[in-house]
């Protein structure tokens, strides 16, 4: 079994895998530095003394894949954590063509070009470290709720009905019949509450059939969704949320900060708690006395793209903080499944971070008859027929919201949206 390069250990014989990143073959001597997921280890090797190994160095260039296995030695003169192996044997794993994504004198290349060879692209030190922190991240939410007895679900991707408003939905072909792309676990995560799980979380694939070109839109993402029972108010769901991203970017912070400043020149913020909240109303009002930022009255039940952006400075400049609650959406711009307050306005938040809204959350419409007003007030009841089932046999209020997993990271990175996903998924982009 080869070791990882960080865990070879001095004075001893050790065998390490990985990739080429840079070769030196001299005409005695050769040097190869060799980087896998945890570093990076000088190969010196002495051809007088190893003279089977010369044919193959002749062949090696970079990016191929080797196995070598030698004694690991402490070497004032290497800058490379002072330390190298001397290889008994190297075997090459993969030769590798030249980098079609290497552009000359080191300039960037083209978004779209990496994105055609992402496996290549993500061999970088800066994308590595962004899914080691997305991942870290993701667990830590995870470890935060099942501290809390939640219960990890997975709910269908493949549903027989439109979920929600049932705009931008992907329709599949299922045997005799059609199906859809899930929207989100929505009605999937209710249904839970029916069934008296009280407190469940899913991360998992999301699709969206719209055709945005922005910097934080894809067609299928990867969401972070929780839902939980026995809510007082909204209010809860908002303490749950702050609660949770508090820890995650803490536990963040702790691991890869360090890391993520030196690559990346970004010194994480661990927000305070609480967040601050504001009224919808009252964020137009203090953009406009601020900013100049005035907005038509029709326009102010929902916050526009401009105010969404805005919000980052009013945040830190009235509140000295990166996030905000917004509370005050009007009905028509909210789910039908929202529950209104007493003057009818939807029990429900965005959170912005860093001028980007990255949750919608709410405490849901459990009421049956209240329910199914609401879907057939905005045309949705047929759709939604199956959704309404799960509240004729009694449901506990509830409560919960999504987080977009692939947006938490780009705005961690400062990162467009096509560099923080795995694999971006678009209307233009199919591939690889």
């Amino acid at each position: 079994m080869r070791s990882f390069i960080r865990d070879v250990v001095l004075g001893e014989v050790n065998r390490v895998s990985g990739f080429i990143e840079n070769i030196r073959n001299k005409k005695t001597m050769c040097f190869i530095v060799l980087k896998d997921i945890t570093g990076r280890l000088q190969l010196t090797i002495e051809k007088e003394k190893n003279p089977d190994l010369v044919p193959l160095l002749d062949q090696l260039s970079i990016d191929c894949v080797i196995t070598a296995e030698g004694p690991i030695v402490h070497s004032d003169y290497v800058k490379l954590n002072q330390r190298e192996m001397y290889p008994t044997s190297i075997r090459l794993e993969s030769y590798a063509q030249a980098n079609p994504i290497v552009a000359p004198k080191g300039e960037e290349t083209n978004i779209d070009l990496r994105l055609d060879y992402r496996w290549l692209d993500l061999r970088t030190d800066k994308n590595q470290l962004m899914f080691q922190t997305q991942s870290h991240f993701v667990n830590s939410c995870r470890k935060f709720l099942l501290e809390r007895d939640f219960i990890e679900i997975h709910t269908p991707k493949l549903i027989g009905a439109e979920s929600e408003s049932g705009a931008g939905v992907f329709k599949v072909d299922y045997f005799d019949r059609e199906a859809f792309l899930a929207q989100s676990p929505q009605f999937y995560k209710q249904m839970a509450m029916a069934a008296g799980f009280e407190r469940i979380f899913e991360c998992g694939p999301v699709f969206r059939a719209e055709k945005f070109a922005s910097r934080k839109h894809a067609t299928e993402f990867t969401g972070f969704d929780l839902e939980f029972s026995y809510i007082d108010s909204y209010e809860d769901v908002m303490h749950m949320e702050e609660e949770m991203l508090t820890y995650a970017l803490k536990e963040v912070s702790q691991k890869y900060g360090k890391q993520i400043e030196e690559l990346y020149g970004i010194s994480l913020t661990v927000p305070t708690l609480p967040f601050p909240r504001m009224d919808l109303h009252e964020v137009y009002r203090e953009l406009e006395q601020r900013y100049g930022y005035i907005v038509q009255e029709e326009e102010k039940g929902d916050l526009t793209t401009e105010g969404e952006r805005l919000c980052a400075r009013l945040s830190m400049d009235k509140f000295g903080h990166e996030f905000l609650f917004i509370t005050g959406y009007s009905k028509e711009n909210r789910a039908f499944y929202h529950m209104r307050d007493e003057h009818g306005v939807p029990c429900g938040y965005d959170l912005i971070w860093k001028g980007c809204e990255i949750t919608t959350g709410a405490q849901r419409e459990h009421r049956y008859e209240i329910l199914k007003s609401q879907a057939e007030e905005k045309g949705l009841y047929t759709d939604v027929r199956f959704y309404l089932d799960f509240f004729k046999y009694g449901c506990p209020p509830h409560g919960g919201f999504g987080i977009g997993v692939d947006r938490i990271t780009m705005l961690l990175f400062n990162e467009g949206i096509k560099e923080s996903m795995f694999i971006f998924r678009g209307p233009d982009r199919l591939n690889p």
